[in-house]
């Protein structure tokens, strides 16, 4: 007994041990990563979280419960073919590397190893509740982290996970889906006229569909507006587009969360694709400038058939934004993306 207790002295040290039962608190601005939880400056939802999403489930999260199990959702949703919307990150390992992965044992320098993209989807969904019934209940698809209107992020993976966002890239990239109607180009169908409402005071006010309730968004009394009152015309893969921009509340939650990614994985530079002249590439990247690309990029710079994030996004702000937080540490303001003020805070 004396030589047992001494183990124990001798384990703790000088410093008083956790109390068996006692709970380690969260501050609600974590982020996982190969399982250590990491601050971002800016409220996050876990899947394990009330009201979070969880993409580890298998069976479909807005069905009837009796309807949800992976027999039934299989055989009323053609388009769902695997149990599983994600899978390992092996494209780069050893067989070796693999058997120890695959069993969920990810240390954080072999994930830093792999991960060197960040890439950028508008989710043509509204909000992000919506974004996750589309993805679990109807699409075999996944993303680590989905960007409400009113600026909450949700994880819905570990960032060890290879999610389905992003085709060829998914083995080397995190994803997230910004809640956001899209762009059109003239001779397309659009919804923005049932999603966007102009004021009589020059303000634009995102209108969600009754068919939607309140779409879930996490703030009592939220009401959204695009951090530019008109839309804004672009070109993107050769096409002119028209999209309205993100929100406030979703720029300064993105600038925090790319900041916090930039800095956990060495290899994704903060920083947008660019040509000669310093200028946004708005297109699908060359086969080799992909393959040789590490930092944050949008759905568009991988396929051609996307246009995701769209003419919208202020890359510049964003990632200026991202940058500051990187050297400054996690600042409680971040400007005001539409007029420089200082204003949000979290």
């Amino acid at each position: 007994m004396v030589g047992l207790l001494s183990v124990l002295i001798l384990e703790s040290g000088c410093h008083t041990a956790p109390r068996p039962g006692a709970f380690a608190p969260r501050a609600g601005d974590e982020i996982v990563v190969a399982g250590q939880m990491i601050h971002t400056g800016t409220r996050v939802l876990l899947w394990m979280d009330p009201g979070g999403y969880d993409a580890y489930r298998v069976e479909r999260r807005f069905s009837p419960f009796e309807e949800s199990g992976w027999e039934d959702s299989h055989e009323k949703v053609k388009e769902l073919k695997n149990p599983n919307r994600y899978s390992i990150r092996k494209g780069s390992l050893t067989p070796e590397q693999i058997e120890k992965v695959r069993g969920g044992g990810w240390d954080l320098p072999l994930l830093q190893s792999v991960v060197d993209q960040f890439v950028l989807h508008f989710d043509v969904c509204g909000t992000s509740r919506q974004c996750f019934n589309i993805l679990q209940d109807h699409r075999d698809l996944s993303v680590h982290f989905m960007l409400d209107l009113d600026g909450t992020i949700y994880q819905t993976l570990d960032l060890k996970e290879r999610a389905w966002h992003a085709t060829t890239s998914n083995t080397r990239s995190v994803g997230i889906e910004i809640a956001n109607m899209g762009s059109y180009s003239s001779d397309e169908t659009s919804p923005l006229a049932d999603w966007y409402r102009h004021e009589t005071n020059g303000q634009t006010t995102i209108t969600i569909p009754e068919r939607f309730g309140n779409g879930g968004i996490r703030t009592p009394g939220f009401v959204g507006h695009p951090a530019r009152p008109e839309s804004i015309k672009g070109e993107i893969q050769g096409r002119t587009l028209v999209q309205y921009d993100y929100t406030p509340e979703q720029y300064a939650a993105l600038a925090h969360l790319t900041a916090t990614l930039c800095k956990v994985f060495p290899k994704i530079t903060c920083d947008y694709p660019k040509d000669a002249a310093g200028k946004l590439i708005p297109r699908k990247l060359a086969d080799d400038e992909l393959e040789n690309y590490h930092g944050v990029m949008g759905h568009y710079h991988i396929q051609t058939s996307k246009v995701d994030p769209g003419p919208a996004l202020q890359w510049d702000y964003l990632i200026s934004t991202a940058q500051r937080l990187m050297t400054g540490g996690f600042t409680p303001v971040v400007e005001d993306v539409s007029t420089g003020h200082a204003r949000h805070k979290f």
